[in-house]
């Protein structure tokens, strides 16, 4: 399978690049915060124990975001891989991760992340803010609570990957079908 980590911060663009590699290479796209919001709806325990912690504006706890991707993963077998956006956040989610996808003999092939200043995070988050409704989009102290826990919690998961030899960075900052060519060249490299 195909499976691939994008990876970056908090508006960097991994859903609008996700939302691509999906229809282009028949992915599965998981992305926790959906997962959250998938499960909020549907008032399920999950749902609503990870919502109190993204009102916050701090991660939700590993054990309730492993248990929200391993049913996801089930869902992937018609696709030719997965696409996981915005997960594992947490080097103790990579190293869960890695063994869910062990027990199906489907690695993660490749982490691509997306590499973007923190102004032009800050400004693509607020503009995001004034359409998606999201409380968290459009408060600059949670935009920079939200930035600081990923450099403080999540970056280190790509020394994790680059370990393993599956770490590309890519420049998030450009027209969209330009940085798009570019993640297919990599994940045509490792399908190839």
């Amino acid at each position: 399978m195909l499976n691939i980590i994008l990876f970056g911060p908090p508006g960097a663009g991994k859903g609008t690049q996700s939302e691509k590699l999906v229809n282009h290479f028949n992915l599965l796209h998981i992305s926790t915060g959906d997962l959250f919001r998938k499960h909020k709806k549907e008032n399920t325990e999950l749902g609503k124990l990870a919502q109190k912690y993204m009102d916050d504006g701090v991660l939700v706890p590993d054990e309730v975001t492993i248990q929200m991707v391993d049913e996801e993963i089930e869902n992937a077998k018609d696709k030719t891989g997965i696409i996981f956006d915005g997960f594992p956040r947490t080097v103790a989610q990579a190293e869960a991760l890695d063994q869910l996808l062990a027990k199906r003999d489907a690695p993660i092939r490749k982490m691509l992340a997306l590499e973007v200043s923190h102004e032009v995070l800050k400004q693509r988050i607020l503009e995001r803010g004034k359409t998606s409704g999201r409380v968290d989009d459009q408060d600059e102290a949670k935009i920079q609570t939200r930035i600081q826990e990923y450099e403080d919690k999540t970056l280190p998961v790509a020394n994790h990957y680059e370990k393993q030899g599956k770490f590309e960075s890519v420049n998030g900052v450009g027209e969209i079908d330009a940085i798009f060519d570019t993640l297919v060249e990599l994940i045509e490299t490792v399908s190839a």
